[in-house]
């Protein structure tokens, strides 16, 4: 067994049911806000990932530090009320659902582990916000525990995990846990002690370094918290999907004629065109009444690998053309499904990068650009939970 990927010493699982919300669905801190402000919801895992942004919080004027405390008693509450303990496990995990279909094992990965020659044990794919993992580490870190798991996919051998996973839970029989999120997913999870077969699934989800296909900035917010314990779902699929992220301007003061003129001069050739829709290669613009459609430029985009549509827009569009600062507050990452925000400007439709672009781009030393791939079905938070 690889000293990198290891059983959960110490967890929880959830006996019934998880205690409020998926805590992934809200990435943005006024939706986390206004989910809390709702009856209840004090008293659930949300509250306890995001401490300072429950309405008790708010009221009082405590910042993170005065407030994770606090959410580290609510997690005990949480824990004897809603969970029952396990030891040395790891959790062969299916879930099946619209989006998707993923066999793995949830286990604990060393998300700062190197091999002998040095390289990367968990690659991340995509860059991160520095401002997000330092507040995910300081949860972390006065946590203790691990709620929500990262999706790691393989780089090679993706099928020996697959294989192995679904030789084990056919084996196992019925799941120790299975239950359906919101959007219809089923998710079972089978609860494996320390023995033969642990030791198979945890060599076939370390044959292979792993890329981080969701939660790059948990990874980065648990090797930051110093805990050398990440809580991941390894998985190949075997049926996993990339879903599209947009991007929205707000704040900006430009309206349709404004994005025509300015993308024009910079040399794009902007068109009106209502019934567009985005492919790979053009963005979809709608701002307004307007819908517009542009072909993004190639050149200029040195280097190698494959160029990805979310770069050309942050750079091209938006950077040189508005004079927006991509990583500035008027713009924002919007997952494909999610509604846009009522102060929007305009929203930038793009399609979906491909699974093998995302490869191509590890395979060159790159990473994607910050929030271009949205990849599902995603482990349900909160099923299991881990000490750190």
């Amino acid at each position: 067994m690889n000293d990198w990927i290891r059983p959960i010493g110490r967890g929880w699982v959830v006996r019934d049911e998880v205690p409020g919300p998926d805590v992934d669905e809200f990435a943005e801190p006024d939706r986390v806000a206004y989910a809390l402000a709702k009856p209840g919801a004090g008293d659930t895992l949300l509250a306890v990932q995001h401490p300072a942004r429950t309405p008790a919080a708010l009221a009082r004027g405590l910042d993170l530090a005065a407030a994770v405390p606090i959410a580290r008693a609510a997690l005990e509450r949480l824990r004897k009320r809603a969970y029952r303990p396990v030891r040395d496990v790891v959790a062969p995990y299916r879930i099946e659902g619209p989006d998707g279909v993923a066999l793995g094992l949830l286990c604990l990965v060393d998300p700062a582990a190197v091999t002998d020659e040095g390289t990367a044990r968990v690659r991340h794919t995509e860059d991160v916000y520095p401002d997000v993992v330092a507040e995910r580490a300081a949860v972390l870190a006065g946590l203790g525990c691990a709620t929500s798991a990262a999706l790691l996919v393989p780089a090679a051998a993706g099928e020996l995990l697959t294989e192995e996973v679904t030789r084990a839970c056919g084996a196992l029989g019925l799941p120790d846990l299975s239950t359906s999120d919101a959007a219809g997913r089923r998710h079972d999870l089978w609860v494996v002690p320390a023995g033969p077969l642990q030791r198979r699934l945890l060599g076939a989800a370390g044959a292979a370094e792993l890329l981080v296909a969701d939660g790059n900035h948990r990874v980065a917010a648990a090797t930051a918290a110093g805990h050398g314990g990440l809580l991941a779902l390894v998985t190949a699929g075997p049926s996993l999907r990339i879903g599209a992220i947009h991007r929205v301007l707000t704040g900006t003061g430009f309206g349709p004629e404004d994005l025509v003129s300015r993308w024009s001069a910079a040399g794009l050739d902007v068109r009106y065109d209502e019934h567009a829709v985005p492919v790979t290669g053009e963005a979809v613009v709608r701002a307004g009444n307007a819908v517009l459609r542009v072909p993004l430029p190639r050149t200029g985009f040195a280097g190698p690998g494959p160029v990805i549509d979310h770069e050309i827009v942050e750079r091209i569009l938006f950077a040189d053309a508005l004079g927006i600062d991509p990583d500035g507050p008027c713009t924002h990452p919007l997952p494909d499904g999610r509604p846009v925000p009522p102060d929007a400007d305009a929203v930038v439709l793009l399609a979906p990068v491909s699974h093998a672009d995302v490869l191509a781009v590890h395979a060159a030393g790159r990473r994607m650009p910050r929030k271009a791939t949205y990849f599902t079905p995603k482990p349900r938070s909160g099923l299991l939970l881990a000490e750190l």
